[in-house]
């Protein structure tokens, strides 16, 4: 069998594992929505722009959340399964995990994402034309890697205990420090300095220039550079972790 066909049966493993457990794919899916309605759907009422920048801006911090938080602290969780020591045994390299890893995050995370977006057509004037939604749908998923890349790396340096808090916070952080829940020119003074710099912030360049004129090039720069150091990271924790429990 192809090492494509051996990551795609991984990945759809990886799915279905998933989807076995509602406890965990209701929250994962829902929750990005529900903090949707609660903080940003009152502004986002009014007038469509407003709505068009907030959704983007929760359809952004969905990805982040789900292919971060979720997956970080669930690949940390799931290094100690009986589940995960079968998995070793496979003929799949480690390639071939992280990326059934990336497609099985990507999946929730563009359910996150679609849930945010539905909610928001439902109950605020937005209205993108279908280009709009199918750059935006497009940044989501090729923005989205790095972040995967992020939680994998947390997942694989990090004990259980320790990754719930560490992406937690990293979530948290970003989201608040990049401008997705709030409009870049009202962070603090320092906090706007750093914000250009962090791949939350430069995802949601991306996303806001479906709608409002903006520069591409360098917020795709910017996380190309966050999935390079963060893939060989994760590598490199896969690697460690492997030779710690099974060499």
């Amino acid at each position: 069998m192809s090492a494509t066909r051996i990551a795609w049966a991984h990945a759809r493993i990886a799915i279905l594992d998933l989807i076995r457990s509602p406890g965990y794919v209701v929250p994962t899916v829902v929750f990005p929505a529900m903090f949707f309605a609660i903080f940003a759907l009152p502004a986002a009422r009014h007038d469509s722009q407003t709505a068009a920048y907030v959704t983007l801006s929760f359809m952004a911090w969905a990805i982040v959340g789900v292919t971060l938080y979720q997956f970080g602290v669930g690949i940390a969780a799931d290094r100690g399964r009986p589940w995960e020591r079968f998995l070793r045994v496979l003929p799949a390299g480690t390639l071939v995990r992280l990326f059934a890893r990336i497609v099985c995050a990507l999946a929730f995370g563009a359910l996150a994402a679609g849930c945010v977006a539905i909610l928001a057509l439902a109950a605020t004037p937005l209205h993108l034309p279908a280009a709009a939604w199918l750059a935006a749908g497009t940044f989501c998923l090729l923005a989205g890697v790095p972040f995967v890349l992020i939680g994998t790396a947390i997942g694989y340096w990090c004990a259980a205990r320790a990754a719930v808090p560490i992406a937690t916070a990293s979530n948290l952080l970003l989201a608040y420090a990049g401008g997705l829940w709030m409009s870049p020119s009202e962070l603090p003074g320092v906090v706007r300095t750093i914000s250009p710099f962090l791949p939350t912030r430069q995802f949601g360049e991306l996303l806001w220039s479906v709608v409002t004129p903006g520069n591409r090039l360098w917020p795709a720069l910017g996380l190309c550079a966050y999935a390079a150091i963060f893939g060989a990271l994760t590598i490199a924790g896969y690697r460690r972790d492997e030779h710690r429990r099974y060499a």
